[in-house]
């Protein structure tokens, strides 16, 4: 068996991880953990690139984030479908990895594929610790899933923020491996068009706005499903005046 992963993205596209929540990944990586991506498809479907090009993309950005495990399910791009099949190729990975947490976009995304990832990760997360599940390895739940929402206007407020203060520039390292997605652009998957603003403004821009919500200057935002534990009130961080 492979040896567990700390912290894994399972996410639909090559890319949509180092938006999401690349620095997140680089910092927990840069700290020791085990760290991976799952991207569901090769995203084929896209209108620029091969699928070629963006599988040596996402091997370049693996490198540069300092991932341990970078795979991709070979579900279909654009056609993404929480059914039997696809919940249990993704479990079949979960119960490979083993990962403690695993990030998943958020419930709604201008691309179909990215609101019918995060539906099937959570339920692919929930079947993979299934006893009677019919799909090979050792039954297996990873303990939290948790959900990135950068740029998502309607997941606002976040429940938590990290501080990628000092992964930015490594965060943007691994979003310019990906050439052909990237370069020219001024919107892409949550990204809206932003006019003549350069694209990687505009995400520093968004990760700038979420760093202020901590008293930082870059983070990246996420949801939960349920509250976290506190021991000690009198310790919490960030201010409120």
């Amino acid at each position: 068996m492979t040896k567990p992963l700390d912290l894994l993205a399972i996410m639909a596209h090559p890319d949509d991880a180092e938006l999401c929540c690349g620095g997140t990944l680089i910092k927990a990586a840069n700290a020791g953990k085990r760290v991976g991506i799952l991207d569901l498809t090769a995203g084929e479907m896209g209108s620029s690139g091969t699928v070629e090009m963006r599988a040596r993309e996402a091997s370049h950005a693996a490198q540069i984030m300092g991932l341990v495990e970078r795979r991709c399910a070979g579900l279909l791009d654009s056609a993404l479908e929480n059914d039997n099949d696809s919940r249990h190729r993704v479990a079949g990975h979960l119960r490979e990895l083993h990962p403690r947490v695993v990030i998943a976009q958020w419930r709604t995304g201008r691309h179909r594929d990215h609101r019918i990832s995060s539906e099937l990760v959570r339920d692919a997360c929930f079947l993979s610790g299934l006893k009677k599940l019919d799909v090979e390895g050792e039954p297996f739940r990873p303990f939290k899933l948790v959900y990135a929402t950068a740029y998502r206007a309607d997941a606002e407020p976040p429940d938590f923020v990290v501080d990628i203060t000092d992964q930015i520039e490594l965060k943007e390292k691994a979003m310019a491996a990906y050439d052909s997605q990237f370069t020219g652009v001024t919107g892409l998957g949550e990204i809206r068009p932003g006019g003549k603003r350069p694209f990687y403004e505009q995400v520093r821009t968004k990760m700038a706005h979420y760093g202020s919500l901590i008293g930082v200057s870059y983070g990246e935002p996420f949801r939960v499903d349920e509250p976290f534990l506190v021991e000690d009130v009198s310790s919490l961080a960030v201010s409120t005046f």
